[in-house]
């Protein structure tokens, strides 16, 4: 069997057996892309991703353009405190600001140019129901060019916070997709859930390199404006119920933590009820120990902040794959992971941190571990040999293999 440099576990379920695709060293048989994925001005993981994943590609020589979206949530579904990033876009990508999530006309009118325009490829995001019916149309006007292939990048399948219309929406979407990139296997099982037949390749998430440089430990926290006789644990990305802050507070409060004079910096937005995570940090006198910086951080302030960690720790209590993962692979500092979704196959257990059960004491006794034993250095060093295995080139070289196997 041949596979591309560097890709790892194309599979397709095939009823009633798992068999492997056969897949043939990746070609370049495509030009033309259109990604379909939320892009700057918005904010966030996914549009991050989709913008280095096309500067990826065009380094290969392919011409792309993201359709985006211009009104991506109806504020009143939207947790957070804006949609729109005030960073500066990302030079040299095609983005166009065109579609509308709720508005049905929009979807047809895009689907259109895209039938019409006839890339070769069209890569969707998926990654919430909420977005199944916008875009599981735009798929199927797109593909009536009887030239277009389609690939969707499957963030999620269900989402970790359920909702009335979640699989309906679901099964709308998948129908006319060709194939699916899949980030972890979790997500592959739950795409069998709806197709036992659509080709998926499981691709790890790449590393995201494109939050800068790596900086000394002394920069960042100069830029914080915290002391350098504490050690610090990171916890990054924004706050949800799901990702378990309470868990890592919970564990801030062991005593055995306690005597490590470890702080804890919480970096990011809350999507959900403060109090909760308030409330906690009174119960177990934490004022002293946690650092909030719950406002969105802006891309030029992520790297100040996993420069300053020692540890970067995501509770999680359910899980797909985990950007920030890859954020902590790019900066080279060691994680704890919890055993949800596909946390396990990204971090391995003892080389480039922690993956743990479910709870507050054996997310402690990681840190415990880690700190008294003074694992920083090697598992440094193992993080930093793990980071090869998430090259952006292996996300395009998988996804031109897969392509080339709808052909």
């Amino acid at each position: 069997m041949h596979f591309p440099k560097n890709a790892l576990n194309f599979s397709i379920f095939a009823v009633p057996n798992l068999e492997l695709l056969n897949l043939k060293p990746a070609t370049k048989n495509f030009k033309r892309v259109i990604i379909l994925s939320p892009a700057h001005p918005l904010r966030g993981g996914i549009a991050a991703f989709s913008e280095r994943l096309a500067q990826a590609f065009q380094q290969d020589g392919v011409e792309v353009t993201i359709y985006s979206f211009r009104l991506q949530y109806p504020n009143f579904l939207f947790p957070g405190k804006t949609q729109f990033t005030n960073d500066s876009p990302p030079r040299d990508l095609n983005i166009k600001t065109i579609i509308n999530s709720i508005n049905p006309l929009n979807w047809w009118r895009v689907g259109k140019m895209i039938q019409r325009e006839k890339p070769d490829l069209l890569i969707v995001r998926y990654w919430l129901p909420f977005m199944g019916p916008a875009l599981g149309t735009i798929a199927r006007m797109a593909k009536r060019n009887r030239h277009t292939k389609i690939i969707a990048i499957a963030d999620n399948i269900l989402p970790h916070e359920k909702h009335l219309g979640d699989r309906l929406f679901t099964t709308y979407f998948i129908k006319p997709i060709d194939a699916f990139v899949v980030m972890s296997k979790a997500v592959e099982e739950e795409l069998r859930l709806f197709s036992k037949t659509k080709p998926a390749a499981f691709l790890p998430h790449p590393i995201y390199d494109n939050y800068g440089e790596i900086v000394t430990r002394t920069v960042a926290l100069q830029y914080l404006q915290l002391s350098e006789n504490e050690r610090y644990i990171l916890f990054f990305g924004f706050i949800r119920k799901y990702k378990g802050l309470d868990l890592l507070l919970e564990a801030m409060a062991d005593e055995r933590v306690r005597n490590l004079s470890i702080k804890l910096i919480v970096a990011g937005e809350h999507y959900d009820n403060p109090e909760l995570y308030q409330n906690l940090i009174i119960k177990y006198n934490l004022a002293e120990r946690v650092i909030l910086h719950t406002d969105f951080i802006p891309n030029d302030a992520v790297k100040y902040y996993f420069g300053a960690a020692d540890l970067v720790v995501q509770p999680y209590r359910s899980a797909t794959q985990s950007g920030i993962s890859q954020m902590a692979y790019h900066f080279e500092k060691p994680m704890v992971v919890t055993k949800v979704g596909g946390l396990s196959e990204i971090v391995p257990h003892g080389k480039a941190g922690y993956v743990v059960d479910v709870n507050a004491k054996a997310i402690a006794d990681a840190i415990v571990d880690f700190f008294e034993n003074n694992r920083a250095a090697a598992m440094e060093a193992g993080v930093r040999e793990e980071k090869k295995r998430f090259e952006w080139s292996t996300m395009v070289e998988g996804i031109e293999a897969l392509f080339q196997e709808l052909k």
